[in-house]
């Protein structure tokens, strides 16, 4: 083999390895890229926030305890006013005296009204 050959050989070889180097630098910068990304996502997630209370188990139950009680308040506070308007619309239709509905409708105010009168013991 001549010289020229061999190092047209090398000129081969060096080529093939620096596109392979470039190849291998484009797949680090993307991983690289693809972690950070992981890592802010991760961040948005709270994940630490997660585990310090998983880890903490009365501190869980004290925060569901206390959802827990602010939600019943709001469903009790949510559907007395629902009853209430619900009263009041049947209040106002009963006394339009439309024929049908209204003796129904003052029937049905009738019986509320008899039981909030009742005293519960």
């Amino acid at each position: 083999m001549s010289e020229r050959e061999a190092n047209r050989g090398r000129d081969n070889r060096t080529k093939a390895l620096a596109e392979e180097a470039n190849a291998l630098r484009r797949l680090l910068e993307g991983l690289s890229g693809r972690l950070d990304d992981l890592a802010v996502q991760m961040e948005k997630a709270q994940l630490k926030d997660y585990v310090n209370l998983m880890s903490r188990p009365w501190q869980l139950i004290w925060r569901n305890w206390l959802s827990g009680i602010a939600r019943g308040i709001g469903i009790a506070l949510g559907f007395t006013f629902f009853a209430a308007t619900i009263v009041w619309l049947l209040q106002i239709l009963g006394a339009l005296n439309l024929p049908i509905i209204g003796d129904y409708i003052a029937e049905i105010v009738k019986i509320v009204q008899r039981q909030l009168e009742i005293e519960h013991y």
